[in-house]
């Protein structure tokens, strides 16, 4: 136990979930291997693209790497087999954004300053189409299910509905101010956008594409994300320097945890239910474990950031509730 430090509130249910963690770590030390494995994880390679990478997407289908480059006006296309650009496409101005359907190997990429979305063919890797949008696009996801794209528009205050089919926006939803990050949950079939400007996220039924909520999280809400086996949506605050997470059923916030300083980017991995938090200015990435699907989720159902990762390695720093 040594390097660990537990700040505990004498309660009984801080008791009970510290004799739960307690025993849990005598025995099953797969917990402490899996700290082990982290600290393990070394820098595979670096790749030199465009000038200023700001978004990144993949396509694990193809195993193929889109970063879309804010200086230089294009997309770096890395095959993921060899960590080689294979491919540099010129797309509009101030490329921001990128995402990909993988079941039809497009690639959006939204461009602040030309205000347009440049579609990718990723078998030829050729803008086969630029979509006109909103003003300065900022955020861009998919649902490959229905093959719709969202585009956040921030400063129009509203979300880009584009039909993949024939790279048309069908239509416009009004959000809140700002709209900066976007995320869908292709099982329910919602979109969710965080509005830095007004603190909230706006919740869009992708059937009728109209606002079906406005859920008020932290201050200046960038990022978010989804997590579909467990209905989840995790927001990053960038002003209040935590993270709020929703309950997609019940369009709530369930919790709020704190993170690193200036937290932006978020991703969720629905196989082992752990959130990944990039903190810009205490330049770590925090990770958070929500206990949905643990067994002791009846009692202990609120998530914990569980350690800070930097530079490769895992800190551990139990937040017990």
């Amino acid at each position: 136990m040594t390097g660990r430090r537990f700040s505990l509130t004498p309660t009984k249910r801080a008791r009970l979930v510290f004799f739960a963690t307690a025993a849990a770590l005598l025995l099953f030390p797969l917990s402490t291997q899996r700290i082990q494995s982290a600290q393990a994880a070394t820098l595979e390679t670096q790749i030199s693209v465009g000038s200023g990478p700001v978004g990144v997407a993949t396509n694990p289908q193809t195993n193929r790497v889109y970063v879309a480059n804010s200086s230089s006006n294009n997309v770096s296309v890395i095959d993921g087999s060899s960590n080689a650009v294979i491919a540099t496409v010129a797309v509009g101005t101030n490329p921001y954004g990128v995402a990909t359907n993988p079941q039809t190997n497009r690639v959006y990429v939204t461009n602040l300053n030309s205000d347009k979305v440049s579609v990718i063919d990723g078998s030829s890797n050729t803008v086969i189409t630029t979509v006109g949008v909103g003003s300065s696009p900022r955020g861009v996801a998919t649902n490959p299910q229905t093959n719709r794209v969202y585009v956040a528009n921030y400063s129009s205050n509203n979300v880009s509905v584009i039909d993949g089919s024939s790279n048309t926006v069908i239509a416009t939803v009004a959000v809140g101010t700002s709209p900066y990050g976007v995320a869908t949950n292709p099982q329910t079939n919602r979109v969710y956008v965080a509005n830095y400007g007004s603190n909230n996220v706006s919740v869009i039924d992708g059937s009728s594409n109209t606002v079906i909520a406005t859920v008020g999280v932290g201050s200046g809400p960038v990022g978010v994300a989804t997590n579909p086996q467990t209905n989840r949506v995790y927001v990053t605050n960038f002003s209040s320097d935590n993270v709020s997470v929703i309950d997609g059923s019940s369009n709530t916030v369930i919790a709020t945890v704190a993170v690193g300083s200036r937290p932006q980017g978020v991703a969720t991995n629905p196989q082992t239910n752990r959130v990944y938090v990039t903190n810009l200015n205490s330049n770590n990435v925090s990770v958070v474990v929500d206990h949905t699907l643990d067994e002791f989720a009846d009692k202990f159902g609120n998530p914990d950031l569980v350690g800070v990762c930097t530079e490769g390695s895992l800190r551990p720093g139990f937040q017990l509730y």
